[in-house]
Order: C-alpha cells, then structure tokens, then sequence
C-alpha cells in the first residue's frame, strides 16, 4: 500500500497531547511569565533610583559650581533662578538646615522633587567673609532610594579669596 499525502496509513495510530500535559506547559509558562514581570519590576526600580541619584548629583554640582563662579561678595547669596535677584541668603543661624548657630558655617537647603539640597560655606576664620582668605564650599544631597531608606552624596570645594592680603 503506497501513502499519499492527506492519507493515513492503516496501523499507525495519531497521537496528540493529553489535557494533563497541556495544562502542565501552562503552568510552567506561568511561572516564566511571573519570574520576567519581577525581573521587569526590578529592573523599573533600580532605574528610577538611579536616576533619583543622577538627579541628587546634577543638584549638587550645580551648586557647587554656582558657589565657585559667583563673585566672593556675593558668596553668600543664592539666585536659584537666575533671573537677577538671589532668593535665599545662606545664613549661620540654625536655620534653613543650619546644624548650629554661630558656628562659622553658613548653610542654606531647599528640596524639590524628594530631594534634599543642603550647601554650606565655612571661611578659614571667624568674622566677616570679606576678612576670610579662603573657604570650604559643601554641597549634599539625600534622595530616597526605598521605603523609608535615603542615600546622600556630598561633594566640596575650595575657594580662595582674590582680595585676600594676608593677615589684615
């Protein structure tokens, strides 16, 4: 007996799957499908904490490098918006995030997007800024990274006075 296509040869029987198997291959898909949806989740918030850091780090730079191109009268003052007029004066008197009043460090903060901004300016020696031949420019940053957790980053400069003569 010769076999034609679309014909079955007589003694071979046709095999398919069972329910039971089917069924089976479902639940192991399930169970990929389930591990790469984690992996997805995972992966979604391990970017939007690091871009939270990225973020945190933009800020911090950017203050940082503002504090070191301003001039040294206007240390002091910050024009966040750069339209001219500074909006926040950096203080030493426990306020604004100033850890301790009249300790020599002038702070100043602000927070946006659930990022805490805080920079600091420490002259060499107490008294007017104007008498200081140098400071230390500090800029930190703390983000949330997860529930109830935060990282900081914190970087610092130094600054010389160009009016400065020496001991006055």
């Amino acid at each position: 007996m010769s076999q034609h296509f679309g014909m079955v040869r007589p003694g071979f029987d046709e095999k398919g799957f069972s329910l039971v198997e089917v069924m089976f291959s479902m639940i192991i898909l399930a169970f990929g499908v389930l591990g790469v949806m984690g992996m997805f989740q995972w992966a979604d918030h391990g970017l939007r904490h690091g871009a939270n850091g990225t973020r945190a780090l933009a800020m911090v730079e950017s203050r940082l490098e503002a504090k070191r191109t301003v001039p040294w009268d206007a240390l002091l003052l910050d024009d966040l918006d750069s339209d001219g007029l500074p909006e926040i004066t950096m203080r030493d008197d426990g306020t604004q995030g100033d850890a301790e009043p009249g300790d020599g460090v002038y702070t100043a903060s602000r927070e946006q997007d659930g990022i805490r901004l805080v920079w600091t300016v420490q002259p060499d020696r107490a008294g007017s800024l104007r008498s200081a031949g140098s400071v230390v420019i500090q800029a930190r940053a703390s983000y949330p990274v997860g529930q109830g957790q935060r990282r900081e980053i914190k970087i610092g400069t130094f600054r010389a006075n160009p009016q400065y003569l020496g001991i006055r």
